[in-house]
């Protein structure tokens, strides 16, 4: 989904928003529902117990709650909350990018979604700084 641009070729922080929203709604979902299912995809291996799973929602959760304030925050996105919730999410898209690549480098985990997840966080830290 590209993000929609301002007359200088510039991506809008509206569309910033609406593009996370989405994506975030859904990754959550996914992990609120099936986490061992999500995770296995993403990293190659399942969790195993209860407690993991729980963690496994509770990220979910914590996604989906990042879509609701990126939605929330689509309609003024030259609000200092807008702003601020920006900023939370170049550092969000930059470690989990991180994180992620560290995974399949550092730790050998390799699922289908990893290399893909990892390039999709990377490649939202250049539109966040380039903001229009």
């Amino acid at each position: 989904m590209p993000a929609k641009s301002d007359d200088h070729g510039k991506p809008t922080m509206k569309s910033l928003l609406i593009v996370t929203t989405v994506i975030e709604a859904g990754a959550g979902l996914a992990f609120v529902i099936s986490p061992s299912v999500s995770v296995s995809i993403l990293v190659g291996s399942p969790l195993d117990t209860p407690a993991a799973s729980t963690v496994g929602r509770v990220a979910g959760a914590a996604l989906l709650s990042l879509a609701i304030a990126c939605w929330a925050a689509h309609g003024d996105g030259r609000s200092r909350a807008a702003r601020g919730l920006v900023a939370a999410l170049l550092w969000y898209n930059a470690a989990v990018a991180g994180i992620l690549a560290y995974a399949r480098i550092g730790s050998g985990l390799i699922g289908p979604a990893i290399w893909p997840a990892v390039a999709l966080h990377a490649d939202v830290v250049p539109v966040v700084l380039n903001l229009g």
